[in-house]
């Protein structure tokens, strides 16, 4: 609303009023059953998944949360994501890769690590970080367009000089990025955090890290159109990335995670 009422006086501010309340209405309803449907996923059931299916039971019980649904995505990389509201409204989804690829420790660890997520509400607090981000960023698209010549002479020159209106379209996506960023990356330290204290096996999550991490420098999978929006979601980036991207990625240096890891003493 603030940056709203700069780009066009009261009208901009109804204008970042209304686009607030829209955007975090769907954020916080629909958000998780856009990014299954966007990754193709199915949920499985017990028989037809047990060993995934027992591990998500087991530490669903170990950390006192109802039982999450659990979904197999298409994607052949080895990853896996949490999404979902809040703990009664959560989903686990894994590609089938991961589960070849890692040991059963391993595995608990990148579960137990969703499931951190989830204890955590993060993928709210993640959502909403993203809404903000998009909004401001959407804001800024508007002010480009729109200008400050095409504010009436009544609007008593509120952030009436196009060098206030640069800033606008420069600094306020960027701002919101940001705050995406240092959101998403605090929480990925957060739930590396809870795995290594709920299956009291730091090293497990620090061995799938790295393998998950081998993989995706030496086969990053390629985004479709929209997907690089959700990728703070998964457990690491799945997406190639280049030296600049990497440096506003939604996830903390992996080093520095496993690293984190090894110091923790159970």
């Amino acid at each position: 609303m603030v940056v709203g009422n700069q780009i066009g006086g009261q009208q901009g501010m109804l204008i970042g009023l209304l686009m607030a309340g829209v955007s975090n209405f769907f954020s916080y309803f629909f958000s998780d059953r856009m990014v299954l449907a966007q990754y193709g996923a199915k949920e499985v059931t017990a028989s037809q998944q047990p060993h995934l299916f027992a591990i998500v039971d087991r530490l669903a019980r170990s950390g006192d949360m109802p039982m999450p649904k659990v979904y197999m995505i298409d994607m052949q990389a080895p990853n896996a994501f949490a999404t979902g509201r809040d703990p009664a409204h959560a989903a686990i989804a894994v590609s089938p890769s991961i589960m070849k690829l890692m040991t059963t420790d391993e595995l608990e660890a990148v579960i137990a690590h969703e499931l951190g997520h989830v204890k955590n509400y993060d993928i709210l607090i993640s959502s909403m970080a993203a809404t903000i981000a998009g909004a401001l960023s959407y804001l800024a698209h508007i002010a480009y367009y729109i200008g400050p010549s095409s504010r009436g002479s009544d609007d008593r020159g509120r952030g009436g000089s196009p060098l206030s209106l640069l800033f606008l379209v420069i600094v306020t996506p960027l701002i919101g990025t940001l705050l995406h960023l240092a959101v998403s990356r605090q929480r990925e330290y957060g739930a590396d955090e809870y795995s290594a204290h709920l299956t009291r096996n730091p090293r497990a999550l620090a061995s799938a890290l790295a393998k998950l991490g081998g993989v995706a420098a030496q086969y990053p999978a390629t985004p479709e159109p929209g997907q690089e929006s959700t990728a703070h979601l998964f457990i690491i980036n799945p997406f190639d990335t280049s030296f600049i991207q990497s440096l506003f990625s939604t996830h903390p240096p992996l080093a520095e995670r496993i690293a984190r890891l090894k110091e923790i003493v159970i």
